[in-house]
């Protein structure tokens, strides 16, 4: 929760809800073409030219989606943004824009908001998208955000779930399971300071870990680099509620089946000791973690020679027929391993109680 003891804090009533917004987002110049109008109208207006519009929206509620006891404001901020961006970034599509909607209590000063807001300008700025409108209220049940993120891209760039085919290649970004490892190092450490608040937490040496999930970043780097390579995925998805989730994902849409090879899902030293510290198999941190925003795609077996050695990626498997199903094959042997959804569902259970 936010603090400044050296300072009054300004309660949110003090400024009103436009004045609120005004204060707010005065510092968001716009800096894409296809920015004709942002915040300060009663809609924004975006001119894509002849491209296509691609939209999507994620709500982040205080005690589902995350704990302020130990998210920082301004991480909460960046992080909110880069979940939003990962999900244009999986339609192969260049994020532009995005709006900011907020339900707030009477708990936060204007000060917790101004924090709030340095990380969505900080992702902003980092992404070069423009924030061109929203909305705020009162909650009853602490902070709640929605955003909505714009993105423009030619209609034949754009990669959809739905159209892998069987004995397409399946590649990752990146490694996997770092943010699920994260989680569970802030959790222990936030229990003990609940416990005795006197004790110091433990984060030392933890620091990849703990940036995969408070610091994400959504990966806009891939679209040019596969471009480079003259490689265009045939499905894509990011990785937010866990990679075997994902797969299934990719099936169901695409109508094939899926063999993941356990061996060949990249993971990060430190992923593998923390996990092992805290008894948890590894490879479940990369299954069913989530929050890693790597891309998750598809390409074509003839493609193999050009992404074979590229550092980005790695080939952990490969598309068969629907009716053959979903399965892991297991490290060192020929064993099939049902791959099932078990990542995060935000109406199944609360990830973040104390």
């Amino acid at each position: 929760m936010f603090e400044n003891k050296e300072q009054e804090l300004t309660p949110i009533s003090k400024l009103g809800e436009f004045g609120l917004i005004k204060h707010l987002t005065e510092h968001f110049p716009l800096s894409n073409e296809s920015s004709e109008l942002g915040v300060g109208d009663d809609a924004a207006v975006i001119n894509p030219g002849n491209n296509r519009v691609v939209l999507t929206t994620d709500v982040l509620a205080e005690g589902v989606h995350f704990n302020l006891g130990y998210v920082p404001l301004k991480h909460l901020g960046y992080k909110a943004v880069v979940v939003n961006l990962s999900d244009i970034v999986a339609m192969n599509a260049t994020p532009t824009q995005i709006l900011v909607s907020l339900a707030v209590s009477n708990r936060f000063p204007v000060e917790a908001l101004e924090e709030l807001y340095s990380g969505i300008q900080a992702a902003c700025g980092r992404y070069k998208v423009d924030l061109i409108g929203g909305d705020t209220t009162s909650s009853n049940a602490g902070l709640v955000m929605s955003i909505t993120a714009v993105g423009i891209e030619n209609e034949e760039n754009i990669v959809k779930r739905s159209t892998a085919k069987p004995n397409d290649l399946l590649v990752v970004t990146g490694d996997l399971g770092g943010a699920y490892m994260g989680l569970q190092i802030l959790e222990r450490e936030h229990a003990v300071f609940l416990a005795d608040p006197n004790m110091q937490p433990e984060m030392e040496g933890f620091d990849y870990i703990l940036e995969r999930q408070l610091k994400p970043e959504a990966r806009t780097d891939v679209k040019g680099v596969l471009e480079q390579l003259d490689i265009k995925p045939t499905a894509m998805i990011d990785i937010s509620d866990g990679l075997a989730s994902e797969i299934l994902h990719l099936s169901d849409q695409s109508n094939v089946g899926f063999r993941l090879y356990e061996e060949k899902i990249p993971m990060d030293n430190l992923t593998i000791t923390t996990a092992d510290e805290l008894n948890l198999n590894p490879v479940m941190t990369a299954l069913s973690g989530g929050e890693d925003y790597e891309l998750l795609f598809t390409i074509a077996s003839e493609d193999f020679d050009k992404i074979k050695n590229h550092p980005d990626f790695t080939i952990i498997g490969h598309a068969v027929e629907k009716e053959d199903g979903n399965f892991m094959i297991a490290r060192g042997s020929n064993q099939l391993v049902a791959l099932t959804a078990q990542g995060w569902d935000a109406f199944l259970g609360n990830q973040y109680n104390d």
